[in-house]
């Protein structure tokens, strides 16, 4: 049966064990986790993350250690290509189990490659981990530079990290003074216009997704989608890398929440489609 997030075996909360991904990381250091214990145990010889030499402007890029990977550890909110270096991270590094980490976007592209390689001949038998994020919406760089400078008061190179959660944008300062927020509604205008006709939330295409909605603070939620998603998870606990709890399948903040925001999406984004159609502008969809 379909589900509001999509299908999958098990979902849980998690968040790695170890204290170093954790102070570097978003919520639960899922993907930073996944992505470290990969490489340390070869399931993974290469992953692909985002530079953060500009966080607000992340370029791909290939790791292929553990410091490497956490040095660009944490959520960007800008759009960052990684589905262009999955060729040359097989082609030109020689890696044959390529770790990836997207947004819905990105997770389907992927899919896409791998089931049909048409220009990623050689490439797609060598998709070693897909992991998804929850994404509702994304900025461009310009979007984002004027909602940190002006709604925020805040200059991007005085921009420690920025977060998305319970209606609002936070922008956390260098200087460790208080978060500005920032309404989501006054946001939308910023965003990507392409977002606004996605229809996934959850990276339903992943092995599994993960994201901080559902679970408490600190941790994250993980969709476990297939069977590659649920022997990596389980390799990872039974390791003892992830810490992990049941997830609240009945408050307003667990899972339903989760099954809230991905409907949510679905419904307001499937007008807009029907508007654009309507219009008689393309839907990239």
């Amino acid at each position: 049966m379909s589900k509001p997030v999509g299908e999958f075996i098990s979902v849980i909360a998690a968040r790695s064990t170890d204290p170093e991904i954790l102070k570097r990381s978003q919520d639960g250091g899922i993907v930073s986790a996944a992505y470290v214990y990969g490489l340390e145990n070869g399931l993974l010889d290469g992953v692909i993350v985002a530079n953060t030499e500009d966080g607000f402007s992340p370029k791909p890029k290939i790791a292929r250690t553990k410091a490497e990977i956490l040095s660009a550890s944490g959520t960007k909110y800008s759009l960052c290509p990684n589905v262009s270096m999955v060729k040359s991270a097989v082609r030109e590094y020689a890696l044959e189990k390529v770790g990836f980490v997207g947004t819905p976007c990105q997770i389907i592209a992927m899919r896409k490659m791998m089931q049909y390689p048409a220009g990623f001949r050689l490439t797609a038998g060598n998709i070693g981990l897909v992991i998804g994020i929850f994404c509702m919406e994304n900025f461009p760089y310009e979007g984002m530079k004027t909602l940190i400078e002006q709604y925020a008061d805040v200059k991007m190179n005085d921009v420690l990290k920025t977060d998305i959660g319970k209606g609002k944008l936070f922008v956390y300062p260098k200087d460790g003074s208080e978060p500005r927020t920032i309404p989501i509604k006054e946001t939308m205008p910023y965003e990507q216009k392409a977002c606004h006709v996605c229809m996934d939330y959850t990276s339903e295409y992943a092995d599994f997704s993960t994201g901080s909605v559902g679970s408490p603070d600190g941790w994250s939620t993980v969709l476990i989608r297939n069977q590659r998603g649920k022997d990596f998870i389980d390799k990872m606990i039974a390791d003892g890398k992830l810490e992990t709890k049941p997830i609240d399948m009945e408050g307003k903040v667990g899972f339903p929440l989760l099954e809230k925001l991905s409907v949510d999406k679905k419904t307001r984004n499937a007008k807009e489609i029907e508007h654009r159609v309507a219009m008689g502008l393309p839907v990239p969809y």
